[in-house]
């Protein structure tokens, strides 16, 4: 029999009922809302830069899968229904048929992947949690570049819609997997025991 570990939103509400996940998981929502606020546009790409996909893979990290799933479903619903929370300000269910379409819908896969990894113990160590977080993000991309080829030339799509992003990827990753494994430590010493 396998045993779940837990993740860190287990160990911070240890006896969530069901108000402490509808919390959980709209609070992941809205700071993949934040998240999108914070774009870069770029000149040569209709994708910008955001700090969505922080959002969304962070939230896996933290929630496990199944909340964070239910979290990026609940911000796509947000932006489907008209509240300004795509990059930007964003909204409306006509984002989904644009260039960055493949890419929203891809944060609840994405999310979700993290969250079993992390839900498997990935979330402990640097290396395992960077190769988490990057298996979130090649979700992102390949959604996103799929996405993108309705609206960009072949020859152009990975210019386009992988390439610019992979910088601010890698330092987004490096940054939750020091972060994440540090929040065990500190949580196993609070605790008295090791994370």
């Amino acid at each position: 029999m396998s045993v779940r570990a837990l993740t860190l939103a287990d160990v911070a509400v240890p006896r969530a009922g069901a108000l402490d996940n509808v919390v959980l998981v709209a609070s992941a929502s809205l700071l993949t809302a934040l998240g999108a606020q914070l774009a870069i546009p770029l000149p040569w790409s209709p994708v910008p830069i955001t700090g969505q996909t922080f959002a969304v893979l962070l939230s896996g990290a933290v929630l496990g899968a199944r909340r964070a799933f239910l979290a990026q479903a609940l911000y796509l619903a947000e932006g489907a229904l008209g509240l300004p929370v795509f990059a930007s300000g964003a909204a409306g269910i006509a984002q989904f048929a644009g260039p960055t379409g493949g890419y929203l819908l891809a944060f609840p896969l994405a999310a979700a992947v993290t969250g079993l990894l992390a839900g498997r113990g990935w979330d402990r160590r640097f290396p395992t949690m960077m190769l988490a977080m990057l298996a979130g993000s090649a979700v992102v991309f390949a959604f996103g570049l799929a996405g993108l080829s309705r609206f960009v030339r072949a020859d152009a799509l990975i210019a386009q819609g992988l390439l610019p992003f992979i910088p601010g990827d890698l330092f987004k990753a490096s940054l939750a997997s020091l972060a994440v494994p540090g929040a065990w430590r500190w949580a196993g010493r609070r605790s008295g025991t090791t994370g």
